[in-house]
């Protein structure tokens, strides 16, 4: 569509010539042809409109006027008049973008990220980054991680800024530090592997160099500085030195002493809220925001309050418990910022049943409860093995309830052609579909992961076996076989970079619609002493598997030096690779007793057990945990 946009368009010029030259729209800017829009700048809410052949933009903020244009294309494409108005429900929407967990994305792909969100009217984007970023004077800090340089990260500042969006960076400085600490610079420092030594002199000076340092390409003055899940605090070298303190006063005051730091360069520090509710429960089971806290004066008074805290929640469903959570947040004086999930994390897909599931009542207990900040976070634990850019449609689910009180999937659908420019949304959820199989219960709430325990799992060795024996895993081989060639239908005409998703999914298909049973099949043929067709296994289901895993490889390997720099795909590498030397190991062992050097196979000799207890009934519905667990039950290291 080609538009001639004129009137108030200082402050948005230079984005709209970006989103011009990368193909949302042709812009007319001197008149010469296409609908011409008169734009406004005034205060109030969002205004679109089409009338008699003329349109119209009334805008307050830079975001505001990208998402207007996104409206009007969208509209004007289906009918000759319109009029619309929105009013924006967040001061703070967008992603929390995990670049700490191997996989750290190009800029030109943040890039990319920041025009999408540009069109679906989203103005933040927190960058997580433990220690993927440059601290001068501290080589070892990030080394080969593919920590960004300053330089990169004040480039993704200014297109930042083209379309009204603010960059926060986010850091740790208490937990979540391990690759940071594991070097020997470090052993001063160190608490726990991934804890800082509180009270120490030397950590402060080392928290201040990534203060400084993380803070200083960005045009913001806000600063993430972390302070989550620091279960071992107050328990490790800092226990030998002091002798055991009340962990609150521990956290308290090490939040002060950073909070000094953070004013002396003028920041307005965010932190996680969790560690004090954990500290203050009276239940001292509970792991995540306990309600049965002791929030007295006297307690709520030590709290430091020159700082925002995030209240974070990926997987409740219930609103009001949510509402009651954020009511306890008001008790320290402000209205937190709320931090849900788009659940990538944990498996080879994402999960958009739970997705679903608890982030329509989180942003409508965040609307009812008047929190004006929101973040859609997107792990990446284990090595990212799934890559950022499928979380897109749960980017624009956060996006629309930003602007509306109610969202259907249908809005979303439509919205996210526009914004994205791709016919995409319902293959894109439907990954789910790798996950969420036949005996899943329907939204995966407790995320299931069997394309990733049974894509690492050991073929002799056989781990989950016992969850996909008889008729639980019966349905797996027909069901990756007919997602295969749903992702190959859906990868077609596609432009890099989804190509290449759609290409991983179609290959992991149809490799775990080889392996998803085998392994229950082997035992079950050596336990009839079927070597005839023991030997049909090893001279060519396993040769074809070998193959069907390399193609994964490199397939998923085409995916990430596309959207990430290379460092961290050493891991997934050496993953394959171990898969693949597994499956070849296993051709052979099953060759060595049929052909007679070896009179028993000592792995399949061996009873199957569950991976978990209590899972007899529904087997497929466990979240396993990481690669390590899951390849063998002998130490990686």
């Amino acid at each position: 569509m080609k538009l001639y946009l004129h009137g108030d368009l200082d402050q948005v010029k230079d984005g709209i010539w970006e989103l011009a030259r990368t193909g949302l729209f042709e812009w007319s800017e001197e008149g010469d042809g296409g609908v011409a829009v008169t734009v406004m700048k005034r205060s109030g809410n969002l205004r679109v409109s089409l009338q008699d052949g003329q349109g119209r933009i009334e805008f307050a903020e830079p975001h505001h006027f990208f998402r207007a244009i996104g409206l009007f294309i969208e509209h004007a494409q289906a009918g000759e008049r319109f009029e619309i108005e929105e009013r924006p429900r967040f001061e703070f929407n967008g992603p929390m973008l995990d670049v700490s967990r191997n996989a750290v994305l190009k800029p030109a792909t943040v890039k990319q990220f920041i025009r999408y969100m540009a069109c679906m009217g989203l103005n933040g984007l927190m960058l997580y980054a433990e220690d993927t970023y440059e601290v001068p004077n501290r080589p070892y800090f990030g080394y080969m991680r593919g920590r960004y340089t300053a330089e990169e990260l004040k480039e993704l500042d200014d297109y930042a800024f083209l379309f009204g969006i603010e960059i926060i960076p986010c850091i740790q400085t208490l937990a979540h530090l391990a690759q940071a600490l594991k070097w020997p610079y470090a052993s001063t420092i160190k608490d726990h592997p991934d804890l800082l030594l509180v009270g120490e002199p030397q950590t402060y000076v080392f928290i201040e160099e990534m203060v400084a340092s993380a803070s200083a390409p960005f045009r913001s003055k806000r600063i993430h500085i972390g302070m989550d899940e620091a279960f071992g605090l107050g328990l490790g070298r800092y226990l030998e030195l002091n002798g055991y303190r009340d962990r609150f006063e521990i956290i308290n005051e090490h939040v002060t002493q950073v909070l000094e730091i953070t004013r002396k360069y003028d920041l307005k520090p965010i932190i996680w809220s969790d560690m004090y509710f954990h500290f203050l429960s009276n239940d001292k089971h509970a792991f995540h925001y306990s309600l049965n806290v002791d929030f007295s004066k006297e307690r709520l008074e030590q709290i430091p309050q020159d700082v925002q805290f995030v209240y974070w929640d990926y997987g409740n469903r219930d609103q009001s418990i949510h509402e009651r959570i954020l009511d306890k947040h008001k008790e320290f004086g402000s209205v937190p910022l709320f931090a849900g999930g788009i659940h990538l994390w944990g498996s080879m897909s994402p999960n958009y049943g739970k997705t679903w599931m608890s982030s329509h009542p989180a942003l409508l207990a965040c609307k009812s409860q008047g929190v004006k900040e929101v973040l859609a976070t997107a792990w990446g634990d284990n090595g990212q093995e799934t890559n950022h850019l499928v979380m897109l449609p749960g980017l624009q689910l956060f996006a629309e309830h930003g602007y509306s009180d109610e969202v259907d999937d249908d809005k979303l659908r439509r919205r996210f052609a526009t914004c994205t420019g791709l016919d995409l949304f319902d293959e894109l959820v439907g990954l789910k579909a790798m996950d969420e199989v036949p005996g899943i219960e329907e939204g995966n709430h407790f995320m299931a992961n069997p394309s990733k325990y049974l894509l690492w799992q050991d073929l002799l060795l056989g781990l989950f076996d016992k969850h996909v024996e008889g008729d639980g895993g019966s349905n797996l081989p027909k069901h990756y076989a007919s997602m295969a060639q749903q992702w190959r239908e859906a990868g077609k005409h596609l432009p890099s970079p989804f190509s290449e998703i759609f290409d991983v999914y179609e290959k992991l298909s149809e490799t775990l619609a080889v392996k998803s049973t085998l392994g229950v099949e082997i035992a079950a043929r050596y336990r009839d002493k079927d070597r005839e067709a023991l030997q049909e296994i090893a001279h060519k289901v396993l040769p074809d598997l070998h193959e069907r895993v390399n193609e994964l490889r490199q397939a998923h390997r085409r995916l990430w030096m596309t959207t990430y720099k290379p460092f961290g795909w050493e891991v997934l590498d050496i993953r394959y690779g171990g898969l693949m030397a597994r499956i070849s190991s296993a051709g052979e062992r099953i060759l060595d007793y049929t052909e007679g050097r070896e009179s028993v196979l000592e792995e399949l000799e061996c009873e199957r057990l569950l991976f978990e207890d209590g899972f007899a009934e529904r087997p497929l519905q466990l979240n396993a945990p990481g690669y390590s667990r899951i390849v063998s039950a002998s130490p990686l290291g």
